[in-house]
């Protein structure tokens, strides 16, 4: 009877045998593809952290900080052996020994599991828990546990020790978007971690085993608890002394939580699309966008700058600019003050004349980050002030001609184009002086005509105007007819070439480097002559003569020298002044963002006064 039960039971157990074979082969093959995944596509320097770009002044502080998570990673070297021994005091104590996972641990916490019937415990190594933060979810399974097992035997033959640990002390969690235990000193305490004490290391160390349990902003005595559990265990492993555990856990914490940097967001949000133009030309971008042959290839390039612009951006990067913050917020208050609350808009630029930097902007009233920046977004038509550009320079530089050198200011017809001059005014015979100073219409064109076309426009060509094509070549551009239109920007950059016949762009980044020092981009622009010296001195002279005898009267004379010319659209929904003292060189645009007609503006010389204020200290 016995044999029968025996043979019938044998039996029986063939079904189950059958399943445990079955799942074993199964769990083998899962292993077996993972192991030949881990082989073809674990490359832990492909994973991509978004790091803070830091932006500076002219002096080195830091003005804006653009990031959604902080970090400040650290190379192992760099982060105190007092900081190692806490975490793989309290993480990991066989760190050194084990090949990514400690079987002892393992079984330990399967133990508890089954025993409690949840999967609370943990067991993880310093390796697995890279592994999760890299590469897998925290979810609670066994697969995914099996999985973690592998990639972290993986990582250790992949890496060194070492390695493994600063991946791990850069990637923690901290709380409040902060990872990485660099980024947790500058943020609880703003300081850099290497000017903590031990008992601040400690305590900042506790947060990550439970970041929202031992949040200090919320759960301070918690985290100040769990700091001292950690000096313990350092006392155990005899790194520290019993005194010196006394002493860490008596001495004060003090929280001083690092505020963002989030200021000067004008000049700061240009800094930002100039480092696109900067990537650009340094990497050959904007060569490849012009000959593109298609508009869906010139897209392509376009969208591939992007990429690769924040791709560079989410490195890690400090952007040096020449920013003078005082001037910014002085610039920024004058023209906000100016300006009534009805709408009225204003886009302004400041370069220093000697070094032709941008040193501030002015992106419209009531500004705030990411909105439509009129210093460098907003085209708008020019008007006269585009005529020194377009048509006196040209014709100056045309023959041996001064300000006093005769010319037509009669009536013209070029074709069905009749243009007129302001008020509806006919001149005869006047100087080229005269015509400059009070901005006749007629004269323009008819010099333009004189010059020709193609080789005023070359002149333009070389300022870098964005948006003036091949179709704006007409005579209607004498006196700001574009369909596009220029820019703020544009427009003071190109009139600093009056200050010695000299063009180099106007920049306001100095140089963009990593976190340790490393260059990476800076601008390589030389200064291109674009005017004879005679050509400057008569057109300086004449742009002197506005601001004393013309349209520019109101602007103030506070330097050895100011020049400037100003200029109108029809109907005054543009209004532009555009000049340079002796210190600076600015143009300001006053308009509204949907043209409207702003006489009373041109009247109240808000223009005029705009520009006054951007040239004072």
């Amino acid at each position: 009877m016995k044999q029968f039960i025996g043979v019938g039971f044998i039996f029986l157990c063939i079904p189950l045998l059958w399943g445990v074979q079955h799942s074993i082969m199964s769990e083998l093959s899962k292993a077996h593809a993972a192991h030949d995944e881990l082989q073809g596509s674990l490359k832990l320097e492909e994973q991509q952290t978004n790091l803070p770009i830091i932006i500076k002044d002219r002096n080195g502080t830091t003005v804006s900080e653009q990031y959604v998570e902080w970090r400040n990673p650290l190379e192992l070297s760099s982060i105190p052996l007092f900081i190692q021994h806490l975490f793989i005091s309290s993480e990991d104590r066989g760190f050194y020994e084990h090949c990514g996972y400690d079987v002892s641990a393992i079984a330990r916490a399967f133990a508890v599991n089954a025993a409690s019937e949840d999967r609370r415990q943990g067991g993880s190594t310093i390796t697995q828990q890279v592994v999760r933060m890299r590469f897998l979810t925290t979810e609670k399974t066994y697969e995914r546990k099996f999985r973690e097992l592998l990639y972290a035997a993986e990582i250790e033959k992949q890496s060194s020790k070492d390695d493994i640990l600063e991946m791990y002390l850069n990637e923690m969690y901290f709380g409040h978007q902060v990872y990485g235990i660099g980024a947790a000193a500058t943020y609880y305490f703003s300081r850099p971690l290497d000017q903590l004490n031990e008992a601040e290391m400690a305590f900042i160390s506790a947060i990550p085993n439970n970041p929202s349990l031992y949040d200090p902003l919320r759960h301070f005595d918690k985290t100040k608890k769990r700091q001292e559990l950690l000096l313990s265990l350092l006392v155990q492993d005899g790194t520290i002394t019993a005194e010196e555990y006394e002493a860490y856990k008596q001495y004060p914490i003090k929280l001083t939580i690092k505020k963002k940097a989030q200021g000067y967001d004008a000049y700061s949000s240009y800094v930002l699309a100039e480092l696109e133009e900067l990537v650009s030309q340094a990497e050959g971008y904007d060569k490849k966008i012009q000959d593109a042959t298609s508009a869906e290839e010139k897209e392509t390039w376009e969208s591939s700058l992007h990429n690769r612009t924040s791709e560079i951006a989410q490195s890690g990067i400090i952007i040096e600019t020449a920013l003078v913050g005082n001037k910014q917020l002085h610039d920024e208050a004058a023209l906000d003050a100016l300006l009534p609350a009805n709408g009225l808009q204003a886009g302004a630029v400041v370069i220093d004349n000697d070094t032709r930097e941008i040193i501030s902007l002015y992106a419209g009233k009531g500004y705030r980050k990411a909105d439509f920046n009129r210093a460098y977004q907003a085209y708008r038509q020019p008007g006269s002030a585009i005529k020194p550009l377009l048509v006196y320079g040209p014709f100056l530089e045309s023959g041996p001609y001064t300000e006093r050198t005769p010319i037509d200011s009669s009536n013209i017809c070029i074709g069905s184009y009749c243009p007129t001059n302001i008020g509806g005014y006919r001149y005869g015979f006047t100087t080229l002086g005269e015509a400059f100073r009070y901005s006749h219409n007629t004269a323009a064109v008819r010099l333009l005509r004189t010059v020709g076309l193609e080789r005023a426009f070359e002149f333009l060509e070389r300022f870098h105007f964005m948006k003036v094509t091949e179709e704006d070549k007409s005579y209607s551009a004498a006196l700001g007819g574009f369909s596009k239109g220029v820019t703020p920007l544009e427009m003071a950059s190109a009139y600093s070439s009056f200050l010695d016949g000299t063009f180099q762009p106007a920049r306001a980044i100095r140089t963009v480097s990593t976190y340790d020092g490393e260059p990476l981009y800076q601008w390589n622009d030389k200064r291109e002559t674009i005017w004879s010296t005679s050509t400057t001195a008569t057109m300086r002279s004449m742009m002197r003569d506005v601001v004393n005898n013309g349209t520019g009267q109101g602007i103030r004379s506070a330097t050895s020298y100011t020049g400037a010319k100003t200029g109108t659209t029809n109907h005054y929904k543009d209004i532009w002044v555009a000049g340079f003292n002796e210190r600076y060189t600015t143009a300001v645009w006053i308009g509204r963002d949907n043209p409207q007609p702003i006489k009373y503006a041109s009247d109240q010389k808000i223009h005029l006064r705009a520009f006054n204020a951007l040239l004072e200290e």
